[in-house]
C-alpha cells in the first residue's frame, strides 16, 4: 500500500468514526461553562436557557461557573476543552471581542466554534444625579465646554460599557474623565451620589436605581424608556449591546454543532426562556452559528481599533 493510500484510509476511518459519534451524540451530560460568578446576567441567562436546551438534547446540562479575569478564565477553559460537544460555554461579547486585544490569551474571536446567539441586552446612556445637564444635547454641550468637563463611569476598564462610551466620545469629538468601578453596583451608587455624571449600562440598572436615561444604544427606541432617543436619532449611529450565546472549542464536528444549534433554537424560542429574558430586561434573540460568528468577529475588529486608540492594546 502506498503512503498516499494509507493516509487516505486513515482519514476515511477517522471520518467514519466521527460520523458515528455524532450520530449517537449526546449520550451523557453536557457541561456549560459560565465565565462569571453565579447571579450575574450571563449566569441568569444560562440558567434560563438550561431546562429547554437540556430537554431538546435529551441529556442533562450542568452549569459550571468559572469566574475571573473579566470572563477570560472560563473562556480559556472552554477553548482548551476537547471538541466533542460535551463542553460548551455561555459567553457574552466582552471576553471574546475585547479581552484578546487587552491581554495575551489562548483564544480569539476567530478561534472559537460558534453555536448560536441567545440574547441581546441593549445598553443605555444613564444620567447621574446632580449632573449639570438634563438631556443628551446638554451633555454634549457640557462635554465641549472644557477639557474633561464630562465625568463618566464604567464597570471596569476595557468593559463593553467603557468601549461604547469611548466610541461615543470619539464620534462627538471630546475628551472626558473616565472613572472605572468594580462593577455596575458601585458605579450606580456613585451616580446616585453625584460623583459621576453619566454611564452606560443595561436597562435594569437605571430602572432599579430610579435614574433617567438620556439615549439608547439600540436601533429602535426601547419600550421601557419611550422618551429616550436612539443615538442614531441624535446624529451618532452607534449601536451596542451586551449580547451572548453558546460557543464550543474549535474543531467541533459539524454534525454535533448542528445538533447543538437546533437544540439552542428550540430553547431560545421557548415561552419559558422568552419570559425569563423579559424579566431580566434582555431580548431573546436566536442567530445560528454562522451569523453569530460574523457578529462577534466584526465587533472584535471594531473593538481592536477602539482599544488601540485608548492606548490599552496589549504589547
Amino acid at each position: 500500500m502506498t503512503l498516499r493510500r494509507a493516509v487516505a484510509c486513515v482519514a476515511a476511518i477517522a471520518l467514519s468514526a466521527g460520523a458515528a459519534l455524532a450520530q449517537d451524540y449526546p449520550t451523557r451530560a453536557i457541561t456549560m461553562i459560565v465565565p462569571y460568578p453565579p447571579g450575574g446576567n450571563t449566569d441568569l441567562m444560562a440558567r434560563a436557557l438550561q431546562p429547554e436546551f437540556s430537554r431538546a438534547l435529551g441529556q442533562p446540562v450542568v452549569i459550571v461557573n468559572r469566574g475571573g479575569a473579566a470572563g477570560s478564565i472560563g473562556t480559556t477553559e472552554l477553548a482548551r476543552a476537547r471538541p466533542d460537544g460535551y463542553t460548551i460555554a455561555m459567553v457574552p461579547n466582552n471576553p471574546v471581542t475585547a479581552q484578546p486585544h487587552l491581554n495575551r490569551l489562548q483564544y480569539s474571536a476567530e478561534t472559537l466554534r460558534y453555536i448560536c446567539l441567545v440574547y441581546d441586552n441593549p445598553q443605555v446612556l444613564v444620567l447621574g444625579r446632580n449632573a449639570p445637564f438634563r438631556d443628551y444635547a446638554g451633555m454634549v454641550a457640557h462635554a465641549k465646554s472644557a477639557e474633561e468637563a464630562l465625568v463618566y463611569g464604567s464597570p471596569g476598564q476595557g468593559s463593553t460599557q467603557h468601549l461604547l462610551m469611548a466610541q461615543l466620545l470619539r464620534a462627538i469629538g471630546v475628551r472626558a474623565l473616565h472613572v472605572p468601578y468594580q462593577g455596575a453596583g458601585p458605579m450606580a451608587q456613585a451616580a446616585l451620589g453625584g460623583q459621576i455624571m453619566v454611564f452606560i449600562e443595561s436597562p435594569t440598572i437605571p430602572t432599579n436605581n430610579n435614574l433617567p436615561v438620556l439615549a439608547v444604544f439600540s436601533r429602535e427606541r426601547l419600550s421601557s424608556f419611550p422618551e429616550a432617543p436612539t443615538l442614531a436619532e441624535v446624529g451618532v449611529p452607534i449601536a451596542g449591546a451586551s449580547h451572548g450565546g453558546l460557543v464550543a472549542p474549535d474543531g467541533l464536528p459539524d454534525a454535533i454543532a448542528a445538533k447543538l444549534e437546533a437544540a439552542c433554537e428550540t430553547g431560545v424560542n421557548s415561552e419559558t426562556f422568552r419570559a425569563a429574558a423579559i424579566r431580566l430586561a434582555a431580548v431573546a434573540r436566536y442567530l445560528p452559528g454562522a451569523q453569530f460568528r460574523e457578529r462577534f468577529v466584526a465587533e472584535s475588529e471594531a473593538n481592536k481599533g477602539t482599544i488601540a486608540a485608548l492606548g490599552l492594546a496589549r504589547e
